[in-house]
């Protein structure tokens, strides 16, 4: 089974993309790759750029990588209760060629933040959007307090309770 994991951010110390390795290292027998949104860095989207560069090519290797996975692992950023601009630009672009972003590829959608919500209102958002791109949401998690519930050093999540719960999540899965 091959897992593609990416956070919804560009951040370079994103714990977003902490927590979808962490969550992809609990597959067993999986092949993880683990994207870094940087790597799909592109203009922003516009029909007038779209017109002038045709389809982005990072766009074109985003959907690639999407089509390669058996199973997706997605944690999303909130920025002010939304997508990253980084995502949403990336998602537009890559809707331009196929609006089916997802492939119908069983994903399992999380997100934390530091605080208390755990980024409840875009984990919100996307549950409502994705599956306009064919996402096959499996699962939703969110890490509240990432903080104050994550061991940065050990990459584990250190709160039991809510490291049981992912657990659970992944061998159900």
């Amino acid at each position: 089974m091959k897992i593609i994991a990416f956070a919804g951010s560009p951040s370079k110390k994103s714990i977003n993309k902490k927590l979808a390795a962490y969550a992809s290292s609990l597959f067993e027998n999986a092949e993880v790759e683990v994207l870094d949104l940087n790597d799909y860095e592109m203009p922003l989207f516009s029909v007038d750029k779209e017109a002038v560069i045709g389809q982005h090519s990072l766009a074109k290797a985003f959907l690639e990588k999407i089509a390669s996975a058996d199973v997706l692992v997605v944690s999303l950023a909130e920025n002010n209760g939304n997508y990253s601009a980084a995502f949403k630009n990336t998602v537009d672009w890559c809707s331009r060629i196929n609006g089916k972003i997802f492939q119908d590829k069983p994903m399992l959608l999380m997100a934390t933040s530091p605080g208390a919500r755990g980024g409840a209102s875009v984990l919100e958002i996307a549950k409502n959007n994705f599956p306009r791109f064919t996402a096959d949401i499996k699962a939703v998690f969110s890490l509240p307090s990432f903080n104050d519930n994550f061991n940065v050093d050990a990459n584990v999540i250190s709160n039991a309770e809510l490291d049981n719960q992912l657990k659970e999540i992944v061998t159900n899965f």
